[in-house]
């Protein structure tokens, strides 16, 4: 199945993962009212004036890629979660902390690097 939308790849994840992914998709609604959805690396993105944040489900985790400029600039408030140049692991196991997925697409709004692509 190919996915084209937000909606075709969230119909394929289990039902527990399903509910995580709509909250963050509606907590990165909340954050970037005009941000487009589409799929993009095969991961839903929201895309405004270059792609704001990525997010994939895993078998452990849900892993969210907002670039690294935002890693870099939230070192602290990451502290606690697996991160690499640009991702973010947030374990099934913890609560999802989505006030901090708000923050990370308002850093991104804000800070948008359009050569980069995010």
């Amino acid at each position: 199945m190919e996915l084209k939308t937000i909606d075709d790849y969230i119909s394929i994840c289990p039902k527990e993962i399903k509910e995580i992914l709509e909250k963050v998709r509606q907590t990165i609604h909340n954050a970037a009212p005009d941000a487009i959805e589409k799929i993009s690396y095969q991961m839903p993105t929201f895309y405004q004036d270059g792609n704001l944040i990525h997010f994939a489900a895993f078998k452990n985790h849900l892993g969210i890629y907002p670039g690294p400029e935002v890693i870099e600039a939230m070192v602290k408030e990451l502290k606690n979660y697996k991160t690499s140049k640009g991702t973010i692991q947030f374990q099934y196991n913890k609560p999802t902390p989505y006030n901090l997925i708000e923050k990370i697409v308002k850093y991104n709004l804000k800070h948008i690097n359009k050569k980069s692509g995010y």
